[in-house]
């Protein structure tokens, strides 16, 4: 795949037809364009076999739309993939037949294919991933274990949401025997014994959303959302006594996912006890970016995702694209950090220039708010805190931290990440936002002073906006400010 181009996958669901258009590096794409329909393919599967007339004349429509629209976009590449309902519906061939007709080629995903590109597309958001993936759609549930960085065991069962309601409706208990027996003919119970679940799917996701709603969780961002195994045995009970009529008005929450949500959560509550996990953890990576994901050479599935989207980001919306990195060096002696603190710190550098556009007055809450709400993986909740607080100070907000980042990440951490922002705000100015000044000059704390080393050309640079900046990062530090020739 070549390191940039714009993409599209329409992705055929049991539940949901959706097309998604990307565009930029290819080891994450930026979402040009994002559209789903819920036609229900896999509806009247138990039933009858088939996919019936309604939902087959709802596919026909979303598929003709986002066959032109892909055309409208330029798109390079266009990928057509279909699961579960339409690899067992008995006419099946007939949507692939009408798709064939609109100039889309349907790739059918086998239940073992579907596992893999799901496990995929969660290393791709959450590199680190360890534990077991599951993705639950319409027709089936694909679970995956995911370990460094590989895609090992993976496991698909006819255990989708649209499917779920028949089988509780035999019984107390039903559910719970037919997930034990599955699991156990598989040889893959207790498999996720004290390793977290990663959720994966539309309905899934919904019970996460629903959670930060009820608990007022102060972030908007879905993935990496943690639940204990007991958050989700108190979920069921919530949705029970809420209706569907409260589901619908909780904000960010698809109301086409209401129906199935009570659903999802049985589903949810019988897996991860049969499978011993300690708690759940939100993607919002999937089977589409698994399958990008999948086409990535091995260099580039190494490619740190975070630091990608930034200097993308930097590249799109900054004055001088190569001067993130080129910070980022220039402030590291000042601080012994681990590798983690290392990279959302270089991400902070590669996004310091972001503000530039906006108003001088909401310059540090332009950096508040694409910390906080930017399109990021690989980064948690204490990260984009980090990552904020190092930007508003950096972008002239001074040591206030600004809800809600208080409620994310500790006080310690966010002192530490204003020592960043102070730094950057230096070496932005020393600059101007260009290359020379920084390759010329170095930053080191010695002894008791902060040294900056300059250039015997570039003495000229060191003005008063330029010492103002030094001496209020010296003091931070608790040094003195000293300047080299």
């Amino acid at each position: 795949m070549p390191s940039a181009q714009r993409t599209a996958i329409i992705d055929i669901g049991s539940n949901s037809i959706r097309l998604v258009v990307y565009d930029g590096a290819a080891r994450l794409p930026a979402t040009l364009f994002n559209e789903k329909v819920m036609a229900g393919l896999g509806r009247s599967l138990t039933e009858t076999g088939a996919i019936d007339e309604a939902a087959l004349t709802m596919a026909t429509t979303a598929l003709a739309r986002f066959a032109s629209l892909a055309r409208e976009m330029e798109v390079d590449s266009i990928r057509t993939v279909a699961t579960a309902a339409v690899r067992e519906a008995s006419n099946g061939g007939q949507l692939i037949a009408i798709a064939r007709s609109l100039g889309l080629e349907v790739e059918l995903l086998s239940g073992e294919a579907e596992a893999l590109a799901a496990g995929y597309g969660v290393l791709s958001g959450i590199p680190d991933a360890d534990g077991i993936v599951g993705d639950l759609g319409g027709g089936s549930l694909e679970l995956v274990r995911v370990v460094a960085g590989t895609v090992t065991d993976r496991v698909s069962f006819p255990l989708g949401v649209l499917r779920i309601g028949a089988i509780r409706q035999k019984g107390k208990g039903t559910l719970d025997r037919t997930v034990a027996k599955l699991l156990s003919d598989a040889g893959w119970t207790g498999r996720g014994a004290g390793l977290p679940f990663y959720l994966v799917g539309g309905s899934w996701r919904a019970l996460a959303r629903l959670d930060m709603h009820l608990t007022g969780y102060p972030l908007p961002v879905i993935h990496e959302y943690a639940m204990p195994a007991a958050t989700v045995t108190r979920l069921q009970r919530t949705i029970q006594q809420l209706g569907r009529g409260k589901i619908r008005a909780v904000p960010n929450l698809s109301s086409g996912r209401v129906a199935t949500m009570e659903d999802a959560a049985a589903l949810l509550g019988v897996l991860i006890r049969h499978l011993g996990s300690r708690e759940t953890v939100a993607s919002a990576f999937g089977l589409r970016e698994g399958l990008l994901y999948g086409g990535l050479s091995s260099e580039q599935r190494l490619e740190d995702p975070l630091i990608v989207a930034a200097r993308d980001e930097a590249q799109r919306s900054g004055r001088f694209p190569e001067h993130g990195d080129l910070l980022d060096a220039w402030i590291a002696p000042l601080f012994d950090d681990d590798a983690d603190l290392a990279r959302l710190r270089h991400a902070a550098c590669l996004l310091a220039d972001v503000g530039w556009r906006a108003n001088p007055e909401f310059r540090a809450e332009r950096g508040l708010e694409i910390a906080l709400h930017g399109n990021w993986v690989g980064i948690d909740a204490r990260g984009r805190a980090l990552l904020a607080q190092a930007l508003f100070t950096s972008l002239g907000g001074g040591f206030e931290s600004p809800p809600p980042i208080g409620q994310l990440a500790s006080l310690d951490d966010l002192e530490h990440a204003k020592l960043w922002g102070l730094a950057m705000r230096l070496g932005q100015r020393l600059s101007g936002g260009v290359a020379g000044p920084l390759r010329r000059s170095s930053l080191a704390a010695a002894e008791d002073e902060l040294v900056l080393s300059l250039d015997g050309d570039d003495a000229a640079l060191y003005g008063e906006a330029v010492e103002k900046r030094h001496r209020a990062l010296a003091g931070a530090l608790g040094l003195t400010a000293a300047v080299e020739v």
